[in-house]
């Protein structure tokens, strides 16, 4: 006899989830970009430039040459390009990259421990809280002041996005300030704008960035200091139009709630900018860490800006007896010094500071990596000898042009690129040693080849769905990414033309 319990209809088995298409990291597109690079350096015919004394490619002498390498070279080379992108040396009589031969370094080791060094000052100064209670205190104190907020809250994190790439870490800020900018009449749309936009345009126009200008320079071979003037002001015009962007978005809004781009939530229009919670006060300890952050940053430009050429406009200009003229391997002792200072006054004791140092290598290690593996790629082009042939090819379609057209085409070849490869120090890593040797041909600084390719990076990054900054603020936001894009196209449209302008005259003046 069946009992009650075989009687009963079996449980309806739920649909499997849909799964939804989920764009690649940049380690897994460089890792294909590698294997495509290496099978095509089979079909593209090596080829190679005579050099003048600075090693940089002399216009005109490319030549196609034979090369020695077989399959077992090539397949030791794939194997190798992560190895090689990190610590390979280059040979100096054949031009050949390896881990175990005699000559100068030619992997990106140096930017590999400036990357980690600098995460280890950011994560030790987020974990004493002063630059969160700080920019928490600027919001809730210029509550009932709404245009101001929006001007205090973007230009702060257009400054940390210029000086140190302030993007990703903005994701903490929704919580605080969309509260804000509803109590004070304004929309979810206004706060996004203020968030995205203010850390966004900062990272577009780095002066200093060490995740955008800093690997970009390394990888042109040119001082972090080169093109910074230029860049300087890119950032003061393209900021104050990005400001007044949202600025007037936020008081058309204010004034009609109609034409609100995002619309409103329930709930909404209920909040009460006197009923939002005051942050504790900036202690001691806090006043004290953020002026050491900013004596820490100040003396970072002071010391890689080649001030001689920059106030004399003489890019051969004798430096002067007070310039340092450091570079990443200075810079990364600074950063690690900087580290462990603030984490002797913030009172960690050794075993937090180890901690969160450790903790900083685990969040930063994806971008490094990523450098490596860019690197990598240069690698299998440089000892299958294509680097030139390419570099060619791309000669042939810019010969003849003005340098401000030169410097405009360098901005608009970037942007598919960036589209691909979201990562900053993947992309500058990957672009710059075929662009940098472009800019000699052209008569171009490489300082405005660097400046155009940030560019085309940081303007996609303000839209583009392959970055979590952009996608993670408008899910924060609870708006629509549709949304987002039919209120920041007409920016785009501005800071395009304006940035083509920029680099153009960049490229005359220099």
């Amino acid at each position: 006899m069946s009992s009650a319990a075989d009687t009963k209809p079996a449980p309806e088995e739920e649909p499997p989830a849909e799964k939804k298409f989920t764009f690649p990291s940049a380690l897994t597109i460089l890792a294909v970009v590698t294997l495509a690079v290496w099978a095509l350096a089979f079909l593209i015919p090596p080829g190679a430039y005579d050099r003048n004394e600075d090693g940089a490619p002399v216009q005109g002498t490319y030549h196609r040459v034979d090369s020695d390498q077989s399959f077992v070279d090539r397949l030791n080379d794939l194997f190798l390009a992560p190895v090689n992108g990190l610590y390979g040396v280059q040979d100096a009589k054949t031009g050949e990259v390896g881990p175990d031969l005699a000559g100068e370094l030619y992997g990106s080791a140096g930017v590999f421990l400036f990357v980690l060094a600098i995460g280890a000052f950011i994560t030790v100064v987020f974990a004493t809280g002063a630059l969160d209670r700080g920019i928490g205190r600027l919001a809730h104190r210029l509550r009932d002041r709404g245009a101001l907020l929006i001007v205090g809250v973007m230009l702060v994190f257009a400054l940390l996005g210029t000086v140190e790439g302030f993007a990703e870490e903005t994701l903490g800020f929704y919580g605080l300030v969309i509260p804000l900018m509803l109590a004070l009449g304004y929309d979810r749309m206004v706060a996004t704008g203020t968030i995205i936009l203010g850390a966004g345009i900062g990272v577009l126009c780095s002066t200093v960035n060490p995740f955008a200008t800093g690997v970009a320079s390394s990888a042109a071979d040119i001082s972090l200091g080169d093109g910074i003037v230029l860049r300087a002001i890119m950032w003061v015009v393209l900021t104050a139009v990005t400001i007044a962007y949202v600025v007037r978005y936020a008081n058309r809004v204010r004034r009609n709630p109609d034409l609100s781009l995002s619309g409103f939530l329930p709930g909404d229009r209920e909040h009460n900018a006197a009923d939002t919670a005051e942050p504790p006060e900036l202690t001691r300890l806090h006043q004290i860490v953020l002026v050491l952050v900013g004596l820490v940053f100040a003396f970072m430009i002071f010391s890689v800006v080649p001030w001689s050429s920059a106030l004399t406009g003489d890019a051969d200009a004798t430096p002067y007896g007070f310039e340092l003229g450091w570079s990443f391997p200075h810079l990364a002792a600074l950063f690690l010094v900087a580290a462990v200072l603030v984490g002797a006054v913030a009172r960690f004791g050794e075993q937090r500071l180890s901690a969160t140092i450790i903790q900083s290598a685990a969040e930063f290690i994806s971008p490094a990596l990523v450098i490596v593996l860019a690197r990598g790629v240069t690698v299998i082009m440089n000892n299958s000898q294509i680097t030139d042939t390419v570099l060619h090819s791309i000669e042939g379609v810019v010969s003849g042009t003005s340098s401000a057209l030169f410097a405009v085409f360098v901005f608009l070849v970037n942007l598919p690129l960036a589209f691909l490869i979201p990562s900053t120090s993947g992309h500058a890593t990957l672009a710059m040693p075929i662009l940098a040797p472009l800019a000699d041909f052209a008569g171009v600084s490489r300082a405005v080849v660097v400046t155009a390719w940030q560019a085309a990076s940081g303007w996609m990054n303000l839209w583009v769905p392959t970055t979590a900054v952009t996608i993670g603020g408008v899910a924060l936001a609870k708006i629509g990414y549709d949304r987002y894009l039919r209120f920041v196209w007409p920016l785009l449209a501005v800071l395009s033309v304006l940035i083509c302008g920029f680099v153009a005259l960049g490229a005359v003046w220099t």
